[in-house]
């Protein structure tokens, strides 16, 4: 359902954590040094869990996602935090707020809640207002969209962070965030990202984050289907697919689903085409991202040659009983790789 309210429409580079944490905007008033997380799915769980823990005792968390189930785990296995009826409740009660939903629509949704009606505190100086922190991969356009009904309410900052490491990296705190942000606020964004994260790149301003991790993702997708198929011929051709393996990650041919994400069962130990093709990254979320990023490269008037035959591919995989629901490696068994 799409939210009430109306829509309208520099510096690059990895940042490392700061030497010590100033965390200047969590002193002085009621709302300060207060954190909201909304959305504790399969990814927001584990960074809100890593959040909770590096924040002071003192700090307060407040916690809302639409499965009950989900915050009454998270408030019994971690504890400290208080659950909101809504988000407006987090919003209200939290100065730095960050959100992890699956589908622009819930984006949209979320913060036309947040925002209506525009009465949240605003008294505090600039640099203590509040900070909306995205991390949900949605689409830049829509990201735009949020972003500017944010602050043209004046109730706060919106940045786009979505992140890349899945949920072993979230779980781990290991985490990459690709951030579009103004520089005013990037200080105060690495603070609570490194929190989650062992990683922070700046791309550029607003909706910057969101344009590098669809670019990102949408090779990935190309370079696994390379990857299944180029091991799926040289299996057929007789060669062993260990060795075959060596030889491309020590030459042109190395890429991520070569190296680490194989999808010859047996070739890289613990990895998803190992277990199964269980766990890894759902080649429903591939399939998503990837058309993200077809719609977002089609509305800034780029045809691109090699991501609708990816897309074709990723969508009969999800059709396939023996595939669907499995780590995107599994287009190796798909096209009748052997196991």
């Amino acid at each position: 359902m799409r939210a009430a309210v109306v829509f309208r429409r520099h510096a690059s580079g990895a940042l490392a954590a700061p030497a010590a944490c100033r965390r200047g905007f969590a002193t002085g008033s009621k709302l300060q040094a207060s954190y909201g997380f909304i959305g504790l799915g399969r990814m927001g769980y584990p960074m809100a869990k890593n959040l909770r823990t590096k924040i002071p005792e003192s700090d307060t968390m407040i916690i809302h996602d639409v499965n009950e189930a989900s915050t009454a785990k998270f408030a019994k296995e971690v504890g400290n935090v208080t659950i909101a009826k809504n988000v407006r409740e987090v919003a209200e009660k939290s100065t730095t707020i960050i959100t992890v939903l699956p589908e622009p629509s819930h984006v949209q949704s979320v913060f036309g809640q947040v925002l209506q009606p525009p009465t949240l505190l605003t008294e505090a100086p600039n640099h203590h207002k509040r900070l909306f922190i995205d991390c949900s991969t949605i689409d830049p356009k829509t990201s735009s969209e949020v972003a500017e009904a944010a602050h043209a309410s004046g109730q706060g900052r919106f940045i786009d962070a979505p992140m890349s490491g899945g949920v072993v990296g979230a779980a781990a705190g290991k985490l990459t965030f690709m951030i579009g942000a103004s520089d005013s606020v990037l200080e105060r964004a690495t603070e609570v990202l490194m929190m989650m994260g062992k990683r922070v790149i700046h791309l550029g301003p607003q909706g910057s984050g969101l344009k590098g991790k669809l670019a990102n993702n949408y090779l990935l997708a190309l370079n696994n289907v390379a990857t299944c198929e180029a091991m799926n011929m040289g299996v057929k051709w007789g060669l062993d697919p260990h060795k075959l393996a060596d030889m491309i990650n020590t030459a042109t041919g190395k890429c991520w689903p070569s190296e680490v994400n194989n999808p010859v069962p047996g070739v890289v130990e613990g990895s998803p085409a190992s277990k199964g093709y269980e766990g890894g990254f759902g080649t429903a979320l591939m399939l998503k991202d990837l058309k993200l990023a077809l719609k977002a490269g089609q509305e800034a008037g780029i045809e691109p040659q090699l991501g609708s035959y990816a897309k074709d591919i990723y969508a009969a995989v999800e059709k396939d009983e023996s595939c669907k629901g499995k780590d995107f490696s599994v287009v190796y068994r798909f096209i009748g790789g052997k196991e």
